[in-house]
Formats: structure tokens, C-alpha cells, sequence
């Protein structure tokens, strides 16, 4: 499915916009090139995340393996900050080992700078995680932002100032003036809400006042400056200073830079009109960033009618309260910088209302993660699920909320589950496991939530080689099931059983039940259950040699195209071939394992490349290429181990593998299979994808007739 990692932790284009910050961004790359740790500290709205980005889009060639950023603002619980950053390294590990572990490994052999972005609500977390990682990773180095130290041995604090601000004790020359840091943010800001605002003679000193009343904080000045469309400089310095006058008491004394920060965002509140207000502080309980369905769904209530929702969402953008972010596939998102969704979320919890907000929040993902599992095995099933993946900080905090309150565990259940095929598709089994074991443990009546989730549960299990607890957790599911006379989960749970088994080197017993789970699918019209009983009961028939193998793997094409499924067929395309060369005709298989090389790399899976390369060593094997068959096999290696799985999990394909394995030492001697599996084991990713795109590979549009006695 599509390797829906590869797109988390990249630097964001406007990483390079930065106004000012010359000396900061020297110094900090000063410091993280004598230190391995670095962290920035300010008050919010200091600039401290630009800051950050800007440096590290500066360092990129000074680090092999790049430059990651892992915004942990949308995160509640210290437990997911090391999914959060295999997340955003693009790591697929299916294992079982704890992200902390994966994290160690994965790191301990690159050269990275990893950016961990608003740290100061998950301190103890991230100090662990810190610790731990560098010490396991020379080539490491980590740049935080935080409103405080994370107290690590090693740690070098850098405290963000404020922009430099003009001295109102000199003469104020335009030239000079206009190269003043804030002057120029206030300028930049003002000028893409009043196109034709110019710093000029009559504008100065307001504007140079602004800035210094505003202490150089960037959110400050681009609050004020987004009033530039409805009041001039002057009125602007004006109203500023009348309410500054009232905090201070009417002395001359400075307020600290926090209280400045609050006093501009209280007075951008108050210039909102009411409903501005209250869209505002209910847009807080988003995480991370959200859509226009979602807002008019969760925020449209007393109020704020659905219909006016778009005009209000447009007017905070323009207030510079909202941040849009453009195009993210067919959608539009938007979010609110972290310090004015905390000052949203105070002004929610004062309303009375926030726990309702929060209900309808988790309702609303609750009904997506339902419709996405419905629709994520069509044609549309990348941009589906996607959309989940921009969504995923919300989807936590909705598993969060249920989870949190008595009796709302069976919604926890019923989105942890219906995501299943999101957690498939970014490796994130790990993940899921938890959510589901969390919600079963405080969810123990018999419903079909708690059926589906189990057989979901045990799926996970048995994808990470826990196959005989994974057989106990479904023989619960099927109680459960037949309890409730669920006929969807007693499928699912057939089939999940079936493919536990498999991995437990039971193939015929595999066949058996496979058979059973897709016909029960069928019964149901279950296109996603029917797809994975025929690739399990294609696969399983091959490694038998049941001589029906070719054509379940050919009904299983056939499904592919009737359904529009590029993953299911990409499934179908490996286990063709499969068969074609367990019966000899090899080079009828190429055809069919390139083009299924072809879609695997359009998807990002690297499960599916890793059989695929597997199964084409057995091949190589097979026509007596032992050398290349060695090469392979240790490329397929690399592949196992880059998800976190390797053979011996994997009891239906270790017999194979170790008759491939010792034909190729037989035939080249220990030093050399061992030297050729190592040539193969260094190979790159893009090695494996190389075998779709050589030229001359036979069509695989069809295997041509398959003999009589073969079927």
C-alpha cells in the first residue's frame, strides 16, 4: 500500500523564509557543529520552530542521511513521541520491538539532524528518548525547541530573542529603519493585506513604536500588522498602547515578553467579532490540522451556522489566527499556530462547552474512520488513505477522549479497528496494538466492536510473528462472534486464523481455512475480505502445490480488476508467478514479477518487494543461477530486516528459502555464497525496484494457458 511514512518529517518548503535571525542561525549551527544537542528556548511565538526549520534546511549537506522534523505539539501522551519519530524517518518496522529500540538500530549507523519540534508539555518523555538515541547514535545530532531545558547531560541551551527592534532615541532614517528585523516582518506582513503599503516618512515612527511596544516577538507583530487592513499605523500604535497602558498600570516599565504576547493575542481577540471568537476556541480542540468538512461538522452549533462557517474560517486567516496550508491533495487544511490553540483551548474550557466540542470531535472521526474503511479498497484507496495520514494527530486525540472517559471505550474500539487498514498500510502494527489492548482492557462486554477489534488484534499478532498468542486472541474473537452472531466477524476471523496458521508453517491447514474465510466474504459481497482470503488461499495453495494454486491466483486477478485495487493486484501479479515457477516456466514468471515490482514501488511496500525478491532467489535457484541466487537472498535480507521482519518468522516461506540457501553453498562453496549474499544484503532499496523496470520482461497481461492437470 502506499508508504504513506515517506511523506512525514520533511522540511516544508517556506523552511527557508526566514526575515532576519542571521545571528541566531549562525550560532546555532555553530553550536550544533560542537555539540550533539541543541535546544531553543523563548516564549511562545518567539520564533523558535522558524528558527529551527530555517537552520536545518541550511545544514542539509552537512548531514548524509538529511534532515527530519518531528512536530510533537499535536502529541498528548509521552508513549508515542518514538512512533512519532519512526514516523517521520519513513521507518517500516512490523516487528514487535518497542519504537525506542527501532529508533536505536535504525540510527545507530546514520548521519542525521533530527528536529524536535515544541517539546515542553512531553519534557520527561523527550528527555529519555533524547538520551537514549544519542548514545546509540554517534552520527547523531538533535536540535529541540522548547520553552524549557530538557535537563539532558550534554544539552546546549540557545534562548531565542526577540527580532531587533529601532532605536526611538536615534534619528529614524527609512533606509536603516526598513533593515531593522521587526520593521521588516511588520512591513513584509502588512504588505500582503494592503498591497500597496510602503514604509514611508509619514508611517515610520508608528510603525517603528509597534514593533518596539511589541518587544520584537514575531506572532505579535504579525497579529498587529494583519489589522493593517482596517486601521492605519497610527490608530494602530494607538489602540496598542492604550491597552499596554492598562497592564503596566500606566508606568513606563516594560512587561515581560510573555505578558506582551498575551496582551497582543487578548487584544486580536477582542477585535474578532463574537463569532470569530467562538470559531476560534473551538477550532482549539483540533490537533495538528484539520479540513472544512471537519470544522463545519464538529464547530457548526449554537452559534456558528454551518453556512457561515467557510466565510469565518476565511476572515481568522486573514487575521493571521489561522494558518492555511494550501492544497494537501483534494483538500484544503488549515491550523492554528500552538500558542493560539492553548489560548483557544483556555477560552473553550471557560465557555462550558469544551466537553461537548470534544464529543462531537471524536464522533466525527469515529464516522470517518468507518466511511475510510469502507472506502480504502477502491481505486481512491491512496487518496483515502492519506487523508487519514493528515489526520492521524486528530484520529490519537479521538482514541484519547474515549479512552479517558467511563464508558466511551467501544468508540476507542471501533476506531482503532476500523483503521486497520491505515495501520496495514504505514506499518504502524505496533501502534495499533496498543490503542486496541488499551480500549480491551476497559471495554469487556461482548458487541461487535469488541469482535472486530479482536480479530484485528490477532491479525497484528500474527503479522509480527506472535502467532500463538495471535490464535488464542482470534479463538476469543470467533466466541465473540458467535455470541453476537456477527457473520462479518466470524469471516474476518476465519481468515485472520487462517493466515496465523500459515505463519506457523501450517500450509495445509492455511489452504483449509482460506478457502473457508473467502467464501464466507463472498457470501457477505466483502471485497476487502475477499481480497485477502484469495492472496492468502493463492499463496498458501502454491507453497502446497495444490494444482488449484493457478487458478485461485487467476480469480484473485480477476478480483483485482472488478474492485480497481493496484495493491490487491500487485499481490496477484507475485503469486502468478509464483506458480509459474514452482511449474517450471520461468521466464513466463519474470513478466509477472516485474510488473508486480512495478506497483510495489508505486505503493512503498516493502513487505510485498521482500517476498517478491525472495521468491525470485528461489527462481534463480531453480535454473541453476546459484550465484544470483545467493545476491538475492541477501537482498532480500536487507529488504526483511528494513521492516523489522526476517525469514524465521515466517514459518510458510523458511523451507523454501533454506533449500535455495543450501543448493546455492553447495554449488559456489561457503566463501563465495557468503561473499555474493553480502554484495546482494549492500545493495540499495532502488536494486530491488530495478527488476520491474528492465526492458524485454514477457507481458504478464496473461499467463497463457496453465496445463489441465495444473489446475
Amino acid at each position: 500500500m502506499v508508504d504513506l511514512a515517506q511523506r512525514a518529517g520533511v522540511l516544508p518548503p517556506e523552511a527557508t523564509g526566514l526575515i532576519g535571525r542571521r545571528q541566531e542561525v549562525s550560532q546555532t549551527r555553530r553550536l550544533l557543529r560542537q555539540g550533539r544537542l541543541v535546544t531553543l528556548t523563548g516564549t511562545g511565538g518567539i520564533g523558535k520552530t522558524r528558527l529551527a526549520l530555517c537552520v536545518g534546511a541550511g545544514m542539509r549537506r552537512s548531514f548524509r542521511d538529511g534532515v527530519r522534523v518531528v512536530d510533537l505539539a499535536q502529541l498528548g501522551d509521552d508513549g508515542l513521541i518514538a512512533e512519532a519519530v519512526v514516523e517521520a524517518l519513513g521507518i517500516r518496522d512490523v516487528s514487535s520491538r518497542p519504537a525506542l529500540e527501532v529508533l536505536q538500530d535504525h540510527l545507530s549507523r546514520m548521519r542525521l539532524l533530527l528536529i524536535l519540534d515544541n517539546c515542553e508539555h512531553l519534557l520527561e518523555g523527550c528527555a529519555e528518548l533524547v538520551g537514549r538515541l544519542l548514545e546509540a547514535a554517534p552520527g547523531l545530532r538533535i536540535l529541540v525547541t522548547s520553552r524549557q531545558s530538557l535537563g539532558v547531560v550534554g544539552e546546549t541551551l540557545l534562548e531565542v530573542p526577540g527580532l531587533s527592534v529601532p532605536d526611538l532615541d536615534s534619528p529614524l532614517r527609512l533606509r536603516s529603519l526598513a533593515r531593522v528585523e521587526a520593521v521588516s516582518l511588520f512591513t513584509e506582513r502588512a504588505a500582503s493585506v494592503v498591497a500597496d503599503f510602503r514604509l514611508t516618512a509619514a508611517t515610520a515612527r508608528s510603525v517603528a513604536q509597534i514593533c518596539r511596544h511589541l518587544e520584537g516577538i514575531p506572532l505579535a507583530i504579525e497579529l498587529a500588522a494583519a489589522r493593517m487592513r482596517t486601521l492605519p499605523p497610527e490608530e494602530l500604535l494607538e489602540r496598542l498602547e492604550d491597552r499596554f497602558a492598562l497592564l503596566v498600570g500606566g508606568s513606563e516599565g516594560a512587561m515581560p515578553r510573555h505578558r506582551t504576547l498575551r496582551a497582543t493575542i487578548d487584544w486580536s481577540h477582542d477585535l474578532c467579532s463574537p463569532q470569530e471568537q467562538l470559531l476560534w476556541s473551538r477550532l482549539s480542540v483540533f490537533s495538528g490540522s484539520f479540513d472544512l468538512d471537519a470544522t463545519e461538522e464538529i464547530c457548526s452549533t449554537q452559534g456558528i451556522p454551518r453556512t457561515e462557517v467557510l466565510d469565518l474560517i476565511t476572515n481568522l486567516v486573514g487575521k493571521s489566527i489561522l494558518l492555511s496550508l494550501g492544497e494537501r491533495g483534494p483538500v484544503r487544511r488549515y491550523r492554528l499556530l500552538e500558542t493560539l490553540r492553548q489560548y483557544g483551548q483556555e477560552q473553550l474550557a471557560a465557555s462550558g462547552t469544551e466537553e461537548t466540542l470534544r464529543e462531537r470531535h471524536c464522533d466525527w472521526y469515529q464516522r470517518l474512520a468507518e466511511e475510510t474503511e469502507a472506502e480504502s479498497n477502491g481505486q481512491d484507496q491512496q487518496s483515502w488513505l492519506a487523508h487519514v495520514h493528515a489526520d492521524l494527530a486528530n484520529y490519537r486525540a479521538a482514541l484519547d477522549h474515549s479512552l479517558s472517559r467511563p464508558g466511551q471505550a467501544r468508540n476507542a474500539l471501533a476506531i482503532a479497528a476500523d483503521l486497520w487498514t491505515f495501520w496495514l498500510a504505514a506499518g504502524a502494527f505496533t501502534e495499533a496494538r496498543r490503542w486496541l489492548d488499551r480500549a480491551l482492557v476497559q471495554e469487556i462486554q461482548d458487541s461487535p466492536q469488541r469482535a472486530k477489534a479482536l480479530w484485528v488484534l490477532g491479525w497484528f499478532m500474527a503479522e509480527q510473528g506472535d502467532t500463538a498468542p495471535a490464535l488464542q486472541v482470534l479463538a476469543q474473537a470467533r466466541e465473540v462472534a458467535d455470541r453476537v452472531g456477527d457473520h462479518m466477524a466470524q469471516a474476518w476471523v476465519t481468515t485472520c486464523t487462517a493466515q496465523a496458521v500459515l505463519f506457523h508453517g501450517d500450509v495445509a491447514g492455511a489452504v483449509s481455512l482460506h478457502h473457508e474465510g473467502m467464501e464466507k466474504h463472498r457470501a457477505l459481497r466483502d471485497p476487502m475480505g475477499t481480497s485477502l482470503a484469495l492472496i492468502g488461499l493463492a499463496y498458501a495453495a502454491s507453497l502446497h502445490g495444490d494444482p488449484r494454486a493457478a487458478g485461485f491466483a487467476e480469480q484473485l486477478l480477476a478480483h483485482s480488476e472488478e474492485i480497481g485495487n493496484p495493491w490487491v493486484r500487485s499481490y496477484g501479479l507475485w503469486i502468478m508467478g509464483q506458480e509459474l515457477r514452482r511449474q517450471g516456466r520461468m521466464s513466463e514468471a519474470l513478466g509477472f514479477f516485474r510488473e508486480s515490482l512495478r506497483f510495489q514501488r508505486a505503493f512503498g511496500d516493502r513487505l510485498g518487494t521482500a517476498y517478491c525478491i525472495e521468491t525470485l532467489a528461489w527462481g534463480a535457484g531453480d535454473e541453476g543461477d546459484h550465484g544470483k541466487a545467493a545476491q538475492l537472498l541477501g537482498l532480500a535480507q536487507s529488504l526483511w530486516r528494513s521492516v523489522g521482519a526476517s525469514v524465521s518468522r515466517y514459518g510458510h516461506i523458511l523451507p523454501p528459502h533454506e533449500h535455495c540457501a543450501a543448493q546455492a553453498r553447495d554449488a559456489l562453496g561457503e566463501a563465495a555464497y557468503l561473499e555474493a549474499f553480502a554484495q546482494g544484503e549492500a545493495l540499495p532499496l532502488d536494486a530491488a525496484y530495478a527488476f520491474g523496470e528492465q526492458d524485454g520482461a514477457p507481458s504478464a497481461a496473461s499467463p497463457g494457458p496453465v496445463p489441465a492437470d495444473r489446475r
